[in-house]
């Protein structure tokens, strides 16, 4: 994450004079795209195709400046062949698990992103999924769509009420504290897991409950919603044994990485009927993604939405340009991300 005080061993960008060679990897919105050209000696992704490794690396061999999205995996090999004009990579977005820190950090090129942005979108986004999934809007709209639906019945398209439910947050960082919020409206109770506790004070703000024992909060949880970080330590950490920990009629969902979740695992319980549902915006092989989780009647699934809004990606845009102007003019980033340089 972005911090405010500077590693022991950082050192000051050398200033560079005239504009600086930026690298877009995808298309960003218009009014981000023309204060680039602006300011910089931008090229940008007019197509929006995902550029593959050979342009990846032609970029970071002839710009300053390299500006990937989720999308881009720079790793270690990319990062040690670039240019030795090469001096920062300001991501598009708040994630930065498609990047090598390490690898950034041993060749002196710091790394920003625009951390705070998305948090609202993606919170809204993940009480949307909350409400479709447990009141089943996504099965009704099928049936519907397709034709089938005989009139209202009594015992038809049944869901689940929100309030009384116990919502389990794994992640309490801005978007799970977003998600608490929020969901407090919803009369949901709301219980968290985290790697550190919540000041008292801020737990009673959101009405949030800590529990250190993961096993045990999936184990309660009527709603079970994910907020972390894509990494090793939490690669599957929803996998065939906790998703057997859960309610029968217990639901899954994800907004942040689909890595987190064992999508195999998942599938199966859903097939046979060992958890209620899931609401996922984000999938283990995205783009592509398991048919049998497009055809299930109770899975409320988007593509990867949750931080779609005109204002968050404005926003945005304009974290970037701001980092590499400080960058440029030979200053730290407001928003280095100081992992691997402590």
């Amino acid at each position: 994450m972005s911090q405010s005080a500077a590693p022991a061993d950082y050192r000051p960008a050398r200033r560079v004079d005239g504009k600086p060679r930026v690298v877009v990897t995808r298309r960003l919105l218009p009014e981000t795209e023309a204060r680039m050209a602006e300011l910089f000696d931008v090229t940008l992704n007019t197509t929006d195709t995902p550029m593959d490794r050979a342009a990846l690396a032609a970029a970071l061999a002839s710009a300053h400046v390299l500006v990937p999205t989720v999308t881009d995996t720079i790793d270690a090999e990319l990062i040690a062949a670039a240019g030795p004009q090469f001096g920062l990579i300001a991501n598009f977005g708040a994630g930065t698990e498609h990047i090598d820190l390490a690898a950034a950090r041993a060749r002196r090129i710091p790394v920003t992103n625009t951390p705070g942005v998305f948090t609202d979108d993606t919170a809204d986004m993940t009480l949307a999924l909350i409400i479709s999934v447990m009141r089943r809007l996504n099965h009704g709209g099928r049936v519907l769509r397709a034709g089938n639906w005989e009139g209202w019945a009594p015992s038809t398209l049944l869901g689940h009420r929100l309030g009384g439910k116990v919502l389990g947050i794994v992640g309490m960082g801005r978007i799970g504290q977003a998600v608490a919020h929020r969901a407090r409206a919803f009369g949901l109770a709301v219980v968290y897991h985290n790697r550190h506790r919540l000041p008292e004070g801020l737990e009673n703000m959101l009405g949030a409950r800590f529990e250190p024992d993961l096993d045990a909060l999936v184990a309660e949880a009527d709603v079970l919603s994910l907020h972390c970080p894509a990494s090793p330590e939490t690669h599957h950490m929803i996998d065939a044994r906790r998703i057997a920990l859960m309610k029968p009629h217990a639901y899954i969902v994800n907004t942040a990485r689909g890595r987190l979740i064992e999508e195999e695992a998942l599938i199966a319980a859903l097939v046979e009927g060992r958890i209620g549902g899931a609401g996922l915006d984000v999938f283990e092989h995205e783009p592509s993604v398991d048919p049998r989780l497009l055809s299930h009647h109770n899975v409320a699934i988007l593509p990867h939405m949750g931080s779609a809004t005109f204002e968050g990606r404005i926003a945005s845009g304009e974290k970037v340009i701001a980092n590499i102007r400080f960058w440029a003019d030979g200053h730290r980033p407001p928003d280095q991300v100081l992992e691997g340089w402590a």
